[in-house]
């Protein structure tokens, strides 16, 4: 008897979930009323075509959220069964709802220590969850870390060798549920490359830091060092726009002895988990005191991440650019404006040291003609000692070099190295 009323519990349960839904399976591919075509270079964003608002799409989410399990273990059934035959189901399943809290007007995320957070979903990107929350302000989590996911926002979901979806995300057991307006589609947690929100509101996809030094002295002399770095993302599902500012001014009884400014850019769309490439980086630098007026590059490449692991990463990029020079003063006047074709390559390493600090690695270097230099690079080590959620205590090691750097107007040659370290307080936003 027992036997027969579980095979019956059984195939009911079965039969009870019946909705509309396309499931990534393990070769990747995509099943439901019309298969989605991909092309086979360019990722493409599967858009929700039912035309309801993300209201509409959030009480349809909710909703879903409330249905109770579909499955129950065999042996919790047995155990359950009275001694009249009967079995009370509910007793056995759990809700959601009940579990975790409801999305209204915020994003909700779950650690593996069991702790929820409110807030607001920035980005995900190299297995690292942006996270902006008043508690705790922006913070960044090891995506590992994260085992429960309710948006409230639009998210844009990208799927490796699949495509972008857009829509209200659920992930829990290691299962992503991306809800649109008439579908769902379910994919696991580790085929996900990015994601990041897909509202109106353009100051979703900005993220950066801001750090500042400033060392003032007076007295028998009279001295002053300043310097300001920056690091501004926007980030999408499927792409990273980066500008990095580099500034550093210095006085002395009043008679400046230097000024520089770098101010770079880069724009990476990710084609899987580990290959993007860049249509476009560039950079305009000027430092007087190493006789460059303005110098501009330009270019364009392709990049490999080598490792992406929980607490270290290290990628790889470059390609061709051209380089133009502009000098302050130089003997021959016919090469105060010289241009050249470049090569230029970089790498990029972090690594988490413990759950307050973090070191980073960032390497340029760029192959030019004799009359741009020949060969240069610029290296930034970093130490970040989280302080406040939003306050870091920094330490910045920089090396700059250029093997053959152009002769001033009166022979002087300006030294090929320069080393400076910064220490000073970073913000984050």
């Amino acid at each position: 008897m027992k036997q027969l009323l579980l095979l019956l519990i059984s195939l009911s349960l079965y039969a009870e979930h019946n909705t509309t839904t396309a499931t990534l399976d393990d070769n990747s591919s995509i099943s439901t009323q019309e298969d989605i075509e991909r092309p086979s270079e360019d990722v493409i964003v599967v858009k929700d075509e039912s035309g309801l608002s993300d209201d509409a799409i959030r009480k349809k989410a909710k909703e879903s959220d409330k249905k109770k399990l579909s499955r129950v273990k065999l042996e919790d059934v047995v155990e359950n069964i009275d001694k009249h035959g009967t079995v009370d189901i509910s007793k056995m399943q759990e809700r959601w709802e009940d579990l975790s809290p409801s999305p209204v007007k915020y994003d909700w995320i779950k650690t593996k220590s069991g702790e929820w957070f409110k807030g607001e979903i920035k980005a995900l990107f190299d297995k690292e969850l942006e996270f902006d929350s008043d508690e705790i302000g922006l913070y960044t989590f090891d995506f590992d870390d994260v085992v429960e996911i309710k948006s409230y926002h639009i998210i844009n979901v990208n799927i490796e060798n699949l495509a972008s979806f857009p829509g209200i995300m659920r992930m829990k057991d290691g299962h992503v549920t991306i809800i649109q307006g008439d579908n769902s589609y379910e994919f696991k947690k580790k085929d996900i490359i990015s994601f990041a929100p897909d509202g109106d509101h353009e100051r979703n996809y900005w993220s950066g830091n801001i750090s500042f030094s400033f060392d003032l002295r007076k007295g028998n002399s009279d001295q002053y060092d300043y310097a300001a770095k920056g690091d501004f993302k926007r980030r999408t599902a499927t792409s990273c726009l980066e500008f990095s500012y580099l500034g550093r001014v210095s006085a002395k009884n009043n008679v400046e002895t230097s000024r520089d400014h770098r101010l770079s850019q880069k724009y990476d769309i990710y084609l899987t988990r580990k290959y993007f490439w860049t249509p476009l980086f560039s950079e305009y630098y000027t430092d007087i005191y190493k006789n460059i007026a303005t110098q501009m590059t330009a270019g364009l490449g392709v990049g490999y991440t080598l490792y992406d692991r929980k607490y270290f990463e290290w990628s790889f990029s470059g390609g061709p650019a051209f380089l133009y020079t502009e000098y302050v003063t130089v003997p021959n006047v016919d090469t105060a404006k010289v241009s050249s074709a470049a090569l230029e390559m970089s790498t990029k390493m972090d690594l988490d040291l413990n759950k307050i600090s973090e070191l980073k690695f960032d390497y340029k270097m760029t192959l030019t003609n004799k009359n741009a230099g020949l060969f240069k690079h610029h290296m930034l080590l970093t130490l970040e000692n989280e302080l406040l959620s939003w306050l870091d205590f920094d330490i910045t090691g920089i090396w700059d070099y250029v093997n053959d750097p152009e002769a001033k107007s009166n022979g002087e040659i300006p030294f090929k190295n320069d080393f400076q370290i910064l220490v000073g307080l970073g913000i984050e936003f």
